[in-house]
C-alpha cells in the first residue's frame, strides 16, 4: 500500500491506498514547535489505532509547502515503514511540461496540475483550491502550466475578521439563508459566501477571456463542497484531488 503526505500550513493530511482506493485518511495540526519525536508519536498512534503496520506499507510520497515539517516528515515515515519516500518537486516526473512550470510553484499545486491534466487531457483546466489560500492553477490540454492566482482563503479571512474586530464573533462557514444578513453570523456567511463565489467566478471568467476558450473547473480543498452550490462554473468536485495527484505523482515516477 502507499502512504501519501500532503504538508500544508494548516494541516498535514496522511492517507493511506489499497491500489484501488483511500482507505483510510488523517489530518494533523501543522506545527513547527514540534519535534520529530513527537510526530512519530502522533503518526504510530494513528497507524496502530487504524490497523496499519510496517509491513503495510511498501511506498511513501510527500507534498510539503513548511520547509521546518519537510525533513521531519520524511525521516518518520523512513522510521516508521523503512520506506524511502518519493519528495515531490518540480524535478520528478508529472505529466506536465517541465518548462512550463514556474520556480515558486508550491507541490500540492503541483499535484493539483498533475491531476487535473491526468483526468481532462483534451482541455484547459483550473483547479480551484479552497485551502488556507484560494488558490487558481491552470493548465492547458499540452500540458504547460500558463499561472495561478491566490487570494486568502474562506477560513483565513473570517479569522482576520475576528481577530481584528472587537464584536465580530468567530462563525461556522455556511450558505445563509439569504444575502441580508439581520445578525452578525448571518452578515459575515453572507459577505464571505456570496462575496468568495463571486470571486471565484470572475477569476474564471477572466482567465477565459485571456485564454480565448473555455475551461474545465475542478474545484477541491475543505469548503469546496460546501460553496459549490453557489458556483455554477464548477465542473467537478474532487475532495481528494491534492492526494489522488500525489498517487498519480508516485505512479509516474
Amino acid at each position: 500500500m502507499l502512504i501519501a503526505v500532503d504538508i500544508g500550513n494548516t494541516n498535514i493530511v496522511v492517507a493511506v491506498h489499497d491500489g484501488r482506493t483511500w482507505v483510510q485518511s488523517f489530518r494533523i495540526y501543522s506545527d513547527q514547535k514540534k519535534t520529530s519525536d513527537e510526530y512519530f508519536v502522533v503518526l504510530d498512534s494513528l497507524m496502530s489505532h487504524a490497523g496499519l503496520f510496517k509491513q503495510d506499507i511498501n511506498r511513501a510520497v510527500i507534498s510539503s509547502v513548511v520547509p521546518n515539517l519537510t525533513r521531519s516528515m520524511q525521516k518518520n515515515i523512513i522510521r516508521l515503514f523503512d520506506v524511502q519516500p518519493l519528495m515531490v518537486t518540480h524535478r520528478v516526473e508529472t505529466g506536465l511540461k517541465k518548462e512550463t512550470i514556474p520556480g515558486e510553484l508550491g507541490s500540492d499545486l503541483l499535484c493539483n496540475l498533475a491531476q487535473a491534466h491526468y483526468m481532462h487531457p483534451s482541455s484547459p483546466v483550473i483547479v480551484v483550491d479552497f485551502g488556507t489560500a484560494l488558490t487558481f492553477s491552470t493548465v492547458d490540454e499540452h500540458g504547460s502550466v500558463l499561472g495561478v492566482s491566490i487570494a486568502p482563503g474562506l477560513v483565513t479571512a473570517v479569522n482576520a475578521l475576528f481577530g481584528n474586530t472587537a464584536q465580530l464573533p468567530q462563525v461556522e462557514l455556511k450558505i445563509p439563508s439569504s444575502v441580508l444578513g439581520r445578525n452578525s453570523q448571518e452578515s459575515i456567511r453572507s459577505g464571505i459566501m456570496y462575496g468568495y463565489a463571486g470571486m471565484v467566478t470572475s477569476i474564471i471568467e477572466r482567465s477565459e477571456q485571456e485564454l480565448g476558450k473555455e475551461v474545465f473547473v475542478i474545484a477541491t480543498g475543505g469548503l469546496s463542497s460546501t460553496i459549490a452550490s453557489l458556483i455554477p462554473r464548477i465542473n467537478q468536485v474532487s475532495s481528494m484531488h491534492t492526494l489522488d495527484g500525489l498517487k498519480l505523482i508516485a505512479d509516474m515516477n
